[in-house]
Formats: structure tokens, C-alpha cells, sequence
């Protein structure tokens, strides 16, 4: 079965919705422009803290669930570890759909 929360972030993708890199990201959790985030579960320790902390203080959902290979397939780049979704109608359904799968 494929996984629908990677299908949309693929679509949020192509869409322009998306910040990926570490840097960028942590930056639109600053400006408050990111809805929701995507970490991958094997991600270092030290990226894992950093932008755990930013979104649990700026009151962003993160999703940790995925692992760098698969966000990387997902959005038709290599090595994704960190990105960000910066719109809310996706970021609403992608954390919906991801509630739904745990």
C-alpha cells in the first residue's frame, strides 16, 4: 500500500509548498510561515534536537515518522532530512492523514 502522507507531500511539492534543508526550514519555523514538519526518524541527534525544540516552541506539529529515504523519494530529491510545508490546507491534511496512519 502506498503511503498517502508521502503521496501528498509530493504534491506540496510540485505544488511549491514546501521548504527542504535544515537552515531554511528552521528559518519559515521562525517567521511562523511552516504549518507543519517533517523530520526523518533517522535523523542526527543534534538536527533532531534543533528543530524539535524550534517547533515545539513556536507551536509547530512535526511528524518524525519517516526516514530520510523516504522523504527524499517522496519529494524527487536526495537526502532530505528536515523540510517544512507552508501552506495550511496541506499542512491541515497531511497531519489528518498522518493521525489516521499512527
Amino acid at each position: 500500500m502506498t503511503d498517502k502522507v508521502l503521496n501528498l507531500l509530493g504534491i506540496a511539492k510540485r505544488a511549491g509548498r514546501l521548504t527542504t534543508g535544515e537552515e531554511k526550514t528552521i528559518e519559515s519555523i521562525r517567521k511562523q510561515t511552516a504549518k507543519l514538519v517533517f523530520i526523518a526518524g533517522d535523523a542526527s541527534r543534534n538536527t533532531s534536537k534543533k528543530v524539535k525544540d524550534k517547533c515545539s516552541y513556536y507551536n509547530i506539529p512535526l511528524i518524525d515518522k519517516y526516514s530520510n529515504m523516504e522523504l527524499s523519494q517522496a519529494t524527487g530529491a536526495s537526502n532530505r532530512v528536515v523540510l517544512s510545508i507552508t501552506d495550511s490546507g496541506f499542512g491541515d491534511k497531511l497531519l489528518e492523514l498522518a493521525e489516521k496512519g499512527k
